[in-house]
């Protein structure tokens, strides 16, 4: 302290202690008087109130800070397969423990030790048989997670933290030798104010405390969420890496064609490929359940051929569908799945490649067990695909019109309040349908195909396959994952053989050099 004073010249501290001296003799000056005019008390009272409406304004500027960094932090991203959304909760459980006294935000070895451990959490995720999962990690692409996520936390910080891009490091290191430097002249001034006013230095502990610990939780809030963010942006990242989204090359959409959409819009006739990966339909189901009449009536023209006799179709067919309030899609109309020309394992390749399934039951047949079985495979299959999504499924439900009684036909139907027994029977026909196929009710879409009694296709199913277009783009985009992955390690691998080729080509002019 004496080696702090002998800095400055004794004159200029004694004038400015005399220029100080009317103002801070106010303090004890003042509370005398108060004390005189019997209004202590209520000076005291209003210092209270003052101070707790203080504090309870911090803490509602505080909440909503706290919602405003809630809103501002990273979040999965719902195109995720199921085992990413595993692998982010487990970050999420992780970030939810990390304090800043643990890992300090000056401390850049802390900060780099816990970015490994979030990204050996996401590896054991998918690795979990490796002793140390992190080491299957390619160097370009842990470089390319610390990029990511460190250009993401930047434009964070510049968004949410004030006056981020303008302190340096300088000005807080410089801050944080001033703050020890007035922290111990604000405790001479405490020392000194508590003997000439011991009750006004009470109340101003007492304030000054309140303060402070406003102050305090907002910015330890700020430093949590910090820690927090920069938890979840590596672990992001990491998670679009293992899971096939994050790629080495720049430029591209992970929505390009595949080879086999490509190849089924040729054979649909279709000069141009659209810019995007359509999306693909799979219409299935027994064999003279109604699927080409269904596509026919899907396009409004005939496009399917159908017959009386079973078998129509001999092999997996696409048309290329375009309707309003649907993107470009590719419709494959299949041969029955009770027959041989369709193997089950060729049913599991085809709903492996589909977006959308549309499974195509008679109401008037109640054998339901051999689909309940394909469908119960399909699931199990899907089930051991942790990267991919299970596609929505719809169960079309034909030949309504020739449930008792058949003759009569006098649509609408109203299925939720029915007054007519043909509406009961087709509704007691479609919750059958769900029980038996294990589908949930709205998801079992009673038609009519018959020629001239078209009924239900053009409003109640296409609504139905609009409204789970969403959650078909999900599973069209981790499909066109792996192709464009498979793309990406071609062209990478043809570019280093060219390169390490036109090397060792010149290699003995360089050795003889």
């Amino acid at each position: 302290m004496k080696r702090l004073i002998g800095r400055f010249d004794r004159l200029r501290l004694a004038s400015l202690l005399v220029w100080t001296l009317p103002v801070t003799a106010l303090v004890p000056l003042g509370t005398l008087w108060l004390w005189q005019e019997n209004a202590f008390l209520w000076w005291l009272l209003a210092m209270v109130v003052c101070s707790a409406l203080g504090y309870g304004f911090q803490y509602a500027l505080r909440r909503r800070e706290r919602r405003l960094l809630a809103a501002a932090s990273t979040a999965a991203d719902p195109n995720w397969s199921p085992r990413a959304e595993t692998a982010w909760a487990a970050v999420e459980r992780f970030a939810d423990t990390v304090t800043s006294k643990d890992y300090p935000l000056e401390d850049g070895d802390r900060l780099w030790l816990l970015g490994q451990q979030v990204l050996d959490t996401v590896a054991r995720h998918y690795h979990p048989q490796a002793e140390r999962p992190l080491l299957e990690l390619t160097v370009p692409h842990m470089l390319l997670i610390i990029e990511r996520a460190s250009r993401d936390l930047r434009a964070s910080l510049l968004r949410n933290i004030p006056l981020s891009h303008q302190l340096t490091i300088g000005d807080l290191l410089k801050v944080q030798r001033w703050v020890e430097v007035a922290e111990r002249w604000l405790n001479v001034y405490r020392a000194g104010r508590l003997v000439i006013n011991p009750a006004g230095a009470l109340l101003s502990e007492l304030w000054g405390h309140l303060r402070d610990r406003g102050y305090g939780m907002a910015w330890a809030e700020l430093q949590h969420w910090l820690l927090r963010e920069y938890v979840r942006k590596v672990g992001y990242y990491a998670v679009e890496l293992y899971s096939g989204r994050l790629v080495l090359t720049e430029g591209g959409s992970n929505l390009e064609p595949t080879r086999a959409s490509r190849s089924g819009l040729q054979e649909a006739e279709q000069a141009a490929a659209p810019p995007d990966e359509p999306l693909r339909i799979l219409v299935a189901g027994r064999a003279s359940a109604g699927k080409s009449s269904l596509i026919n009536a899907l396009f409004g023209r005939l496009i399917a051929a159908t017959d009386v006799l079973p078998d129509t179709t001999a092999a997996l067919t696409p048309y290329r569908l375009t309707r309003e309030g649907l993107e470009a899609a590719l419709v494959f109309d299949t041969p029955g799945s009770d027959t041989p020309l369709f193997e089950e394992k060729a049913l599991q390749r085809a709903a492996l490649a589909a977006d959308l399934i549309l499974w195509v039951c008679p109401a008037n047949r109640p054998d339901r067990q051999s689909d309940r079985t394909l469908l119960d495979r399909l699931r199990e299959g899907y089930a051991r695909r942790a990267d991919r999504r299970q596609p929505p499924l719809l169960v079309v439900l034909t030949h309504i019109d020739q449930l008792r009684p058949s003759r009569e036909w006098r649509p609408p139907y109203d299925l939720r309040d029915p007054s007519t027994s043909k509406a009961t029977n087709i509704r007691a026909a479609v919750e059958t349908a769900a029980a038996d196929l294990a589908v949930p009710v709205d998801a079992v879409i009673p038609v009519c195909l018959a020629e001239g009694r078209l009924y239900n296709v053009d409003d109640v199913l296409w609504a139905a396959i609009l409204a789970r277009q969403n959650e078909a783009n999900r599973v069209r985009f981790l499909r066109c994952l792996k192709d464009r992955q498979q793309r990406e390690n071609w062209a990478l691998l043809r570019q280093q053989l060219s390169n390490a080729g036109r090397w060792l080509a010149g290699l003995p002019d360089k050795i003889l050099h």
